[in-house]
């Protein structure tokens, strides 16, 4: 195969995420995006060491198993899903299959006794419980669209209003959001000008209870970003010669109250309260962004109506969730997710325990009901505030939350866990910290993974310090998606 060379083949299988092999004339080449039994064309980027990687660039013929006529329209066009054209139970036989041959990649003679299959999501259709939608165009001068990114694509955004993971309440906000500021021409946010209003609309909604915030982002002005950014840029020198602080922010606190009057918040927000949804929006905020880079985050956020907090209930225990809370997007999904772990962790009445990755402490409060302690360390401090409150609200006493990096916060600690559970986000456990972790010498580590290639990455510090793999269980947290989460079992000696 030649780089820019395009050739033709049926995929054999699927590896995690969504790593195609398929087989050509030619051998075989690795393709992002294709799924087992479709006949497809790619084209070659790279070979080196006797593999080839490609890109995908045409689905020729489907596989027999899909069903393109149950599909969400923007199924293929939206870079949101991969797997949904098959049926559900092929979706799991697919995501199992990947989870047994990453574990075999790891164990002794690819013996993968230890796993215990996948367990489904509750619900497949409308499980999101958090939409982070990004406003744009489609095209290059189109109308203002609210939605997600085109498959491939950095700058395009599609609406996405028949949505399958998307509470129809959250379709029916979006819709509401879009139209009222396409109605008044403000524009979005350019993230290569660095001008424009418009950026995110962050949607929170509760299974339980049905409350649902929403969290208009936007800039402080047309230039907020860039100016910015061009006062960082000047030299020291030269910044003594600016307006004062002060004087930088009375400018900004008048740039933002021409933004608010554009805006019309008041309408949309008269709008959004009189939307027929089977829930109820009980916060709408106005979250300030001025910084460059393309993720939803708080300068200041404005209360405009309700609260900025929902209540949600797992596993018999209450919760309440802020804006930027971390917890799990599939609440459904959630209760089977650490329903495992606490199986896996089997009796902990007596134990002392470390939650590592706590986030807002959602594991540690499932197991503190029999535990002696439990100690959580999470390096967000909003995410500890959010565990200690939700702590307090469930009665928990025996719950301390610890805010901090794990690596140097567990020199910190003075008391020794007789478990620890590991839940770090999707890069894994830092190098530096895994050593401190062994050193314990817990007998169980309860490892649960949102990219379980991290945790490919880290089992063989686990066993030198004399771990082994006994118990290892896929659930299913993002149907119709790549993603899947395991939890895993590590037994010392």
């Amino acid at each position: 195969m030649k780089r820019g060379q395009l050739v033709e083949g049926t995929v054999l299988r699927a590896d995690y995420p969504d790593r195609a092999m398929v087989q050509t004339e030619e051998g075989e080449i690795e393709a992002k995006g294709a799924l087992p039994g479709q006949t497809v064309s790619v084209r070659v980027k790279k070979t080196a060491k006797g593999r080839a990687k490609g890109i995908l660039n045409e689905v020729m013929q489907r596989s027999p198993r899909e069903n393109l006529a149950a599909v969400c329209p923007h199924f293929g066009i939206c870079g949101g899903c991969y797997c949904e054209s098959l049926p559900y139970e092929d979706q799991l036989a697919l995501k199992s299959g990947q989870m047994e041959r990453l574990l075999a990649s790891i164990l002794p003679e690819g013996e993968t006794g230890c796993y215990e299959g996948i367990l489904p999501s509750p619900e497949q259709e409308g499980y999101r419980n958090k939409m982070e939608l990004t406003f744009g165009d489609l095209t290059p001068g189109g109308p203002l669209t609210l939605g997600q990114h085109r498959k491939n694509s950095y700058y395009d955004i599609l609406d996405v209003p028949g949505c399958r993971n998307m509470h129809r309440d959250m379709i029916a906000t979006a819709a509401c959001v879009r139209q009222h500021f396409a109605a008044l021409g403000i524009p979005f946010y350019h993230r290569m000008r660095q001008t424009g209003i418009l950026r995110h609309l962050l949607l929170r909604r509760s299974r339980a209870t049905g409350e649902m915030m929403a969290a208009l982002v936007t800039t402080s002005s047309e230039q907020a970003v860039a100016q910015k950014q061009e006062l960082r840029a000047l030299p020291r020198e030269m910044q003594d010669s600016l307006p004062t602080e002060a004087a930088r922010a009375e400018a900004l606190e008048k740039q933002r109250a021409e933004t608010e009057a554009r805006l019309d918040l008041p309408g949309l927000c008269r709008k959004l309260r009189e939307l027929p949804l089977s829930g109820k929006l009980t916060g709408f905020l106005h979250i300030w962004n001025d910084t460059p880079a393309d993720i939803v985050q708080s300068d200041r956020t404005d209360v405009l109506y309700g609260s900025e907090i929902i209540h949600e209930n797992l596993l018999g225990l209450h919760f309440e969730i802020a804006p930027f809370s971390f917890f799990q997007t599939n609440s459904a999904g959630a209760e089977v997710l650490y329903g495992t772990v606490r199986e896996f962790a089997g009796a902990v009445q007596s134990r002392r325990i470390f939650d590592l990755y706590s986030g807002t402490g959602t594991i540690a409060q499932l197991l503190a009901g029999t535990a002696a302690s439990v100690t959580g360390i999470e390096i967000v401090e909003s995410a500890v505030e959010d565990a200690r409150r939700n702590a307090r609200e469930n009665g928990l006493t025996n719950c301390s939350f610890l805010a901090g990096d794990v690596l140097t916060t567990l020199d910190e600690v003075r008391e020794k866990p007789d478990l620890i559970i590991l839940d770090p986000p999707r890069d894994g456990i830092h190098p530096k910290a895994l050593p401190k972790i062994l050193a314990y010498g817990v007998p169980c580590i309860i490892y649960v993974s949102c990219k379980p290639t991290s945790f490919i990455r880290d089992y063989p510090a686990f066993a030198a310090a004399g771990y082994r793999l006994t118990r290892a269980r896929a659930v299913d947290m993002f149907p119709g998606t790549s993603g899947t989460e395991l939890v895993s079992c590590l037994q010392r000696g």
